[in-house]
């Protein structure tokens, strides 16, 4: 109950309003009381904060209705299923539309394709072509935007879109580029999602992405409502080089292909990633030709990237080493289930998406000793030195006679990682819990 004292200009006289209030629904009723029944509780009047010590029949019969009538709407309210509202999400996902896609159009396709299954979730998707056939079911889909442009003319017309109806958003989320994030700040709430820190590193990269992703991630970061990465490598690169005041959620990944069991039948090591000095093909070329096994080949699957002169090459040079260029997800699987070993050898990963495809389908897994790599196979991996030809030769030769893992502790171990998983902490960080 709280009782305010207000002065009646016409006769200096003051006129208390009472106001019955609860302050869990913030609803007042106001009953007027008389001066004159309270004209001799001076005290009150003058500090405002004693109690009536009287009141009229019609404030005390007007209380408790109103004390009854709180009590059983709070008993309904509670008997009542509570409500979730929606989580009013828009999401770039440029990556997951074109044809060809990489690691983080790989992820953001897995990803967000679970997203729209989860409930809560009504989505707005910006993209500049048409988004893949299956999200167009799923009932988290809201809207697409399709803005056919692209380069920085994409990025102002959505910028500009998303502060036209921010007032519509809860969370804008950019799985791969931050600039619009950078041209945000704090106008929307932002959830970047960083897959590695590759652009601020001395490897080989593109030189245009490099330098945009380096102007605009660091304000992404320090604007952004929750940061996510897809791996705890990641996360920890983040809070070293950045030390983000924004909570860091670690959404992981799961297998990209609906792969088949193992059987090992074919006569050839496989990797598959784009051709880059970071990938590392070259020198798993030379570590082939060391072993000199005229049973096997080398299989190398994955379309042109940069700095790629010497590695073309020497799969074109070096004996039974074919580079097959991209490939479709259907013939990767049936690559998967055939080889001997898959190798993975690369010198830096934000995840390593195909080391979790090949685990999954059972088959030996080299691979180069980095976090990300340890991270995502365990102890279900051959590891090697990814700078030394030697290292990666004994361990393709280990891998061979030895064979896979032990497939129940491989199961159990790739089981851990799920896109649902990865979705609904995708989900916590637009939320940020």
């Amino acid at each position: 109950m709280r009782r305010i004292a207000k002065c009646n200009k016409s006769t200096d006289q003051p006129r208390y309003d009472t106001y019955d209030c609860n302050p869990e629904y913030v609803t007042c009723s106001r009953l007027s009381v008389s001066p004159e029944s309270h004209g001799k509780n001076r005290k009150m009047r003058e500090a405002n904060v004693e109690p009536f010590k009287m009141r009229s029949s019609r404030s005390s019969a007007a209380s408790a209705c109103l004390i009854l009538f709180h009590m059983t709407s709070s008993v309904a309210r509670a008997a009542a299923p509570r409500y979730t509202r929606f989580m009013r999400l828009w999401i770039d996902v440029r990556e997951a539309c074109v044809p060809r896609k990489t690691g983080k159009g790989f992820w953001t396709y897995r990803c967000i394709g679970a997203l729209l299954s989860l409930p809560g979730v009504r989505a707005t998707l910006l993209t500049n072509e048409d988004v893949p056939t299956e999200w167009k079911s799923l009932p988290g889909l809201a809207d697409v935007r399709i803005i056919p442009r692209f380069g920085i003319a994409w990025h102002l017309h959505a910028w500009r879109m998303v502060v036209r109806e921010r007032a519509a958003i809860d969370a804008y989320v950019s799985s791969t580029s931050f600039i619009v994030p950078f041209l945000l700040g704090r106008s929307v709430p932002v959830v970047p999602v960083v897959h590695d820190l590759i652009a601020f590193k001395r490897e080989p990269h593109h030189r245009k992405a490099k330098l945009i992703e380096r102007l605009t991630l660091p304000r992404a970061l320090r604007t952004a409502h929750a940061v996510c990465s897809v791996s705890e490598t990641t996360a920890a690169a983040l809070w070293e080089k950045f030390s983000c005041v924004s909570p860091i959620i670690v959404t992981g990944a799961g297998s990209t292909l609906s792969v088949r069991p193992w059987d090992g039948t074919g006569d050839f090591v496989l990797s598959v990633g784009t051709l880059c000095p970071r990938k590392n093909q070259l020198r798993l070329i030379r570590a082939f030709a060391s072993l000199k096994r005229t049973d096997l080949r080398l299989v190398l699957v994955g379309g042109r990237g940069w700095d790629d002169d010497a590695i073309v090459e020497a799969a074109a040079t070096t004996p039974n080493v074919e580079w097959r260029g991209y490939l479709s997800d259907e013939d990767i699987v049936s690559l998967l289930v055939a080889c001997r070993v898959f190798a993975w050898v690369s010198e830096d990963e934000g995840f390593g998406l195909p080391v979790l495809d090949a685990l999954r389908a059972g088959a030996p897994v080299v691979a180069s000793d980095i976090p990300s790599n340890r991270e995502v196979a365990g102890q279900c991996a051959t590891y090697v030195d990814p700078h030394d030809v030697s290292s990666i030769a004994v361990g393709l030769s280990a891998a061979l006679e030895v064979g896979p893992a032990d497939p129940v502790t491989v199961r159990a171990h790739v089981g851990a990682f799920t896109w649902e998983r990865s979705a609904s902490r995708l989900l916590d960080a637009c939320r940020n819990r």
